[in-house]
């Protein structure tokens, strides 16, 4: 397959995914209903894995006060890559372009123990960034997004390195279920500050060192590969990067664990120690799927529009190849909807050729092609996409080999 057949860009309008609109904005994607069910399916993939982890999801708003961001330090770090400030009954706010400040007001509720951390706060939450126009290319780079972000809040240094070492399991897991490789599909790079870049960085050269050092060391004795890169880590610290490479050869990040050591500060967060007294907390900030549009736009370019089952808009497709067996057609249409599987009838007056052909152009992963014959014994005729005849089978067979296949995410 060429480089523009695995482009998300061609793709995914090609496929009925996204668009875009001029009249909506640059940079802002509208999904259709074949995409947001892919986005749905990435949201609860991963919501449910980090509930199984500890995490406590949460939701919180979309626009807060300028002065959280000013509180945080985003606000003048991100200024040119904000949305300008919202003016209302004499309160400026701002459509947030991330959620540590909310997540760390939550945090701020009331006292926390000791014995209550780690505490592992996640969202997979809407963000706003302004991106230049000349920056934004299809889902990789856009205005408005939803990020599967998570800060967690460690009682010390060894805690928050191993909460780091147990993100990186996480987006291990995460990538071994989509298919992808480390050292193949993607791979680490630890950012580092740059001590100098007062404007840029927070100034704490020690903590700087220290952070640097601690995420370094977490990934030598894990025993994996990665490169350094200068000037690349958080205005708070430093980070490590999970790099892929797009259809068009550009290097994007798509997941990142960063280590935080600013913010505890800004937001005085503290626990309760065995002691009784007042600690102060440390930080650790991650994404375990990126951001939803990013890594669609991956798995696109991936699978060159062909979805693993459980990801696909349409998972089958039932075929009648004459419009006199559309009652039976409908009949096994309500039956695959019962078992929760993503089915259309196509019962247009076409050949089954016809047929065929389109659902292979939607990268449908099953067809169900409906004859007299089947009709009579009560059967299917099992296509799978890129021309693999299945054989026939009962209903109740396919439905159970479909339904396993989701359940394994396979």
């Amino acid at each position: 397959m060429s480089e523009q057949e695995h482009d998300h860009k061609i793709l995914g309008p090609k496929l009925d995914l996204f668009t875009f609109s001029d009249a909506v904005g640059k940079g802002l994607p509208l999904f259709t209903a074949k995409g947001a069910t892919v986005r749905r399916e990435l949201e609860r993939f991963i919501v449910d894995e980090e509930i199984k982890r500890g995490y406590q999801h949460v939701i919180t708003p979309d626009i807060a006060k300028l002065d959280l961001y000013r509180k945080s330090g985003h606000y003048p770090h991100y200024k040119d890559s904000m949305y300008a400030p919202i003016k209302v009954e004499d309160e400026e706010f701002m459509l947030r372009p991330m959620t540590c400040p909310h997540h760390f007001e939550l945090y701020l509720r009331k006292p926390v123990s000791y014995r209550e951390l780690p505490m592992r706060i996640a969202e997979v939450a809407k963000l706003y960034r302004f991106e230049q126009s000349g920056e934004l290319m299809g889902l990789q780079r856009v205005r408005s997004f939803c990020l599967s972000d998570a800060h967690i809040i460690c009682a010390s240094e060894e805690q928050a390195t191993d909460e780091a070492s147990q993100a990186l399991d996480l987006i291990e897991y995460v990538t071994g279920v989509l298919g992808l490789t480390h050292g193949k599909d993607y791979w680490y790079r630890l950012s580092l500050g740059d001590r100098s870049n007062k404007e840029k960085y927070y100034k704490n050269d020690a903590a700087w060192e220290k952070g640097e050092e601690l995420l370094r060391q977490m990934l030598q004795k894990r025993g994996q590969k990665f490169d350094e890169a200068k000037d690349e880590a958080a205005f708070y610290g430093p980070k490590i990067d999970v790099q892929m490479r797009n259809a068009n050869g550009k290097e994007d990040t798509a997941f990142t664990v960063q280590y935080d050591f600013c913010m505890p500060d800004r937001f005085d967060l503290t626990y309760v120690g065995p002691d009784g007294e007042s600690k102060r907390a440390f930080v650790v900030h991650r994404s375990s799927i990126g951001a939803i549009e990013r890594i669609m736009a991956f798995l696109i370019e991936r699978y060159a529009g062909a979805f693993p089952v459980w990801l696909s808009p349409i998972q089958a497709k039932i075929l009648p190849i004459s419009d006199k067996l559309n009652k039976y057609a409908q009949e096994l249409t309500l039956e695959l909807k019962k078992h929760d599987i993503r089915v259309e009838l196509d019962d247009r007056s076409e050949s089954v050729g016809k047929k065929i052909r389109d659902a292979e152009m939607e990268k449908v992963p099953y067809m169900l092609i409906i004859g007299e014959k089947e009709a009579k014994a009560k059967t299917v005729s099992i296509r799978g996409r890129n021309q693999r005849d299945l054989g026939t089978m009962k209903l109740e067979n396919f439905i159970k080999k479909i339904s396993d296949e989701i359940a394994n995410r396979a």
